[in-house]
């Protein structure tokens, strides 16, 4: 059985309408970086930080999986597939692939401030997520999302969200190089391949192993040796069609 691995960044996640934050409006356009997304800022400012996640997380909750997401999964049933992604929500999850690294954390996790690899699940978010698909209130489950402000760990040290932050490391960046190696297929989607060095994935791979790009903009692929396959698609539309003629192709 061959081998897919699918690199997924915030195009995939914008089809199901969550923002970016390069979009002029919406949620990032209210805040700077530099104050909710630093480890200075967190630092300095831990209310302001954790309100913007509380609002994150309570936006992901009332998002669903896009037929990117769905299509991705599919090919689990022809394929070895494993997903790297850049994105923080649990989408794909829900979608149903089983092989996903998190390249910058998780939105449904918080880890410990005093030890990065003490990383707890939000108690009840996967039973939240599935009751507000089917129509409750978000608000009902403010518990799940309203992280408190001063919530510790079982060890009595602070909590903070478990997103990787700008200047921060990307812990599972040389699990991801080698999960790539592994690939015959590898597919990018949704990614501008300008953010590093989650980009440079695409240069961890076999030779000559084809490489499909889906994203409705022009990435630059000028340094990319492996033979590309362009779709100038977005996500959702994109991927669904590249799935079905790979699965078509599958032996």
């Amino acid at each position: 059985m061959k081998k897919i691995v699918v690199f997924t960044g915030a195009g995939v996640s914008a089809d199901s309408g969550i923002a970016t934050f390069r979009d002029s409006d919406g949620l990032w356009a209210n805040y700077r970086i530099e104050d909710v997304c630093t480890p200075e800022a967190l630092a300095m400012n831990r209310s302001t930080v954790i309100e913007f996640y509380n609002i994150r997380r309570r936006e992901l909750l009332q998002k669903r999986a896009n037929a990117a997401h769905t299509a991705i999964a599919s090919l689990e049933s022809r394929y070895e597939v494993e997903v790297i992604t850049q994105n923080i929500d649990d989408l794909h999850e829900r979608a149903g692939s089983s092989k996903i690294t998190h390249l910058h954390g998780e939105l449904s996790k918080l880890r410990s401030m005093a030890d990065s690899e003490r990383i707890y699940d939000i108690p009840g978010w996967k039973e939240a997520a599935k009751a507000v698909e089917n129509g409750a209130d978000v608000d009902d489950y403010a518990s799940v999302w309203k992280e408190e402000l001063e919530a510790k760990d079982p060890y009595g040290d602070l909590l903070r969200p478990h997103v990787v932050f700008f200047g921060e490391q990307v812990p599972n960046y040389d699990l991801a190089c080698r999960i790539a190696a592994t690939a015959d297929i590898l597919i990018v989607c949704g990614t501008s391949l300008a953010v590093y060095p989650a980009a440079a994935l695409v240069f961890a791979v076999k030779k000559d192993i084809p490489v499909y790009l889906v994203d409705p903009g022009s990435p630059d692929t000028s340094r990319i040796a492996n033979p590309v396959h362009f779709i100038q698609k977005k996500a959702a539309e994109g991927m669904p069609e590249l799935c079905r003629r790979l699965l078509e192709q599958a032996v």
